[in-house]
């Protein structure tokens, strides 16, 4: 058992939900959840965590200013920044702001409890290793990410998003998410048209 006390504020219900669920599954002693940043500040006024999670994208952020905020009412306990944005960019901004971590909602569910074990000891998170691999396929004039590639090929093999997860050792709403994005990046209406496109490139 961890015994370790998390706050996570992500304001998309499946993806926070979801990540509560593991992290209690896989024996964290607590996951406190929050919708908003104003809601993770009234926890961190009552309670005391081993670390906190703060969606980047989420209402109230306003940037890396929510992170300033967080970590003056945390009392010294590390704040780390969730991001379905898997930017090296990003990564190394939000270290630079004062995040003992930058974690891509894009990891695995294994690899996400690795890191947050690490980040609640204390030690710094830092994914450009594994962002630099995260590099683009490019259908046309599109890049997409490596893990975006992954799902398209499933998509492009008919899996259902359950089966791709599996395949990829992924949870589902992450790649919900990369569908979304891909299939923005690409134009794309549904997966099914994604997955024609994808064709007419001869990417599968």
């Amino acid at each position: 058992m961890d015994g370790l006390n998390i706050l996570l504020a992500d304001d998309h219900d499946l993806v926070r939900e979801t990540i509560a669920a593991f992290l209690l599954a896989e024996g964290f002693a607590t996951v406190m959840t929050a919708a908003s940043l104003p809601g993770a500040l009234d926890l961190l006024r009552h309670a005391k965590f081993d670390l906190v999670l703060l969606d980047y994208n989420m209402p109230g952020m306003n940037g890396f200013d929510g992170l300033k905020q967080a970590r003056a009412l945390a009392s010294g306990c590390p704040v780390a920044i969730v991001s379905g944005t898997s930017s090296r960019d990003l990564a190394e901004a939000a270290l630079q702001a004062g995040a003992i971590g930058f974690v891509p909602k894009t990891l695995s569910s294994h690899a996400m409890v690795a890191a947050i074990r690490v980040m609640a000891a204390g030690d710094v998170f830092n994914p450009v290793s594994i962002l630099q691999f995260d590099i683009g396929t490019t259908i046309g004039n599109t890049s997409l990410t490596k893990r975006e590639a992954d799902v398209l090929r499933g998509i492009c093999k008919g899996l259902a998003n359950k089966e791709i997860a599996r395949e990829l050792d992924l949870q589902e709403v992450t790649v919900k998410l990369h569908v979304k994005t891909l299939s923005r990046k690409l134009g794309a209406k549904n997966r099914t048209h994604a997955a024609m496109i994808a064709r007419d490139f001869g990417y599968c």
